[in-house]
């Protein structure tokens, strides 16, 4: 269940949703089971049909939103989730806008109550990760590896699963790789993330192995990725442009002659949703109290990839990891 803020933290939230509301002409926010509602507090759950909308006097939850927004409204703001035959069906006449201009960025800094949340579904998925190592890889194929995760993940009380990567030898240099049949052998580089929804808060940790003995260049790529790793951790302070993160990463890469190589994206925001503001590249500062998935990247092409994913808070004193999942290569012995 979705942790919900205290009566005075929720007072304060939806004042400042509603001053937003205000300075934006939006007159109402139309939301669906979906992050945004849960900043709110809502009760929605996944029951279809449902809507939590919200005025300057009025927060109901409602089968019917155009009979609560107010008549004669002119902008209302619309869940980015919702589906093309859901807007039509809302039959609302006034300009339908996303209401994420209202509330992400409101949902950029989270409560000290949605750190801790956001760090015991890191600890979910970092305990799924360590199972992971106790598993025979030798031999098995991608796709059976990947449902064997799926069913850890299910044990651990995951309740969605964002996604789930496993890839070995040549498909670790390919992002969107999707787990096949290609079979599990020593020699195999390999990559494992997980990324999903625990307490109503989303984690995502990456890693990458060696089955029975890493690939020929493999150990030296990767200290390239940890020493950007490294180097983008120590960007996520208070008063610092996120885009300084992206700096940092590529500096590092660049400077090893794996820039080519490279990943364009270095990270996002993580919290109700699995992508999130702050995200780098926009014109955004680090502020105490966001969360950030530091995910930087190398993918050679036709050998191998190497991407480490790990959540940290940016606290006011600089960036505090909320997982604690070693970056040693380890090294699969079955």
């Amino acid at each position: 269940m979705t942790p919900v803020p205290g009566p005075r933290a929720a007072a304060a939230r939806l004042a400042a949703v509603r001053a937003a509301m205000d300075e934006a002409g939006v007159e109402a926010l139309v939301l669906r089971p979906s992050p945004d509602a849960r900043f709110l507090g809502s009760l929605l759950g996944d029951r279809q049909g449902a809507y939590l909308v919200v005025t300057q006097d009025v927060v109901a939850e409602t089968g019917d939103p155009a009979g609560v927004v107010p008549a004669g409204a002119r902008r209302v703001g619309v869940d980015p989730e919702m589906r093309v035959r859901e807007l039509f069906g809302l039959a609302i006449e006034a300009e339908l806008v996303p209401a994420s201009s209202v509330l992400w960025p409101l949902r950029l800094r989270k409560e000290p109550y949605e750190v801790e949340a956001v760090g015991r579904a890191v600890a979910a998925a970092e305990g799924v990760l360590g199972q992971a190592l106790e598993l025979a890889w030798f031999g098995a194929t991608e796709r059976a590896m990947a449902y064997r995760l799926r069913v850890l993940l299910a044990e651990s009380g995951c309740e969605e699963l964002l996604s789930l990567r496993v890839a070995a030898g040549e498909h670790t240099a390919l992002p969107a790789h999707v787990p096949g049949e290609r079979v599990i052998n020593p020699g195999d580089a390999l990559a494992v993330a997980v990324c999903g929804r625990w307490g109503g808060y989303c984690a995502e940790v990456s890693r990458v192995f060696a089955v029975a003995e890493p690939p020929d260049d493999f150990e030296a790529m990767y200290s390239v990725v940890l020493a950007a790793h490294r180097a983008g951790l120590a960007a996520v302070r208070p008063g610092v442009p996120v885009d300084e993160v992206a700096r940092a990463v590529g500096e590092v890469i660049d400077g090893s002659g794996y820039g080519r190589f490279a990943a364009a994206h270095v990270g996002r925001g993580v919290g109700l949703g699995h992508d999130e503001g702050p995200w780098p590249g926009e014109d955004a500062v680090f502020e105490p109290g966001m969360v950030f998935c530091l995910e930087p990247a190398i993918y050679v092409p036709e050998l191998f990839g190497a991407r480490v994913a790990d959540v940290v808070v940016c606290a006011d004193d600089g960036p505090v990891p909320l997982g604690a999942y070693p970056h040693t290569l380890h090294v699969l012995d079955r």
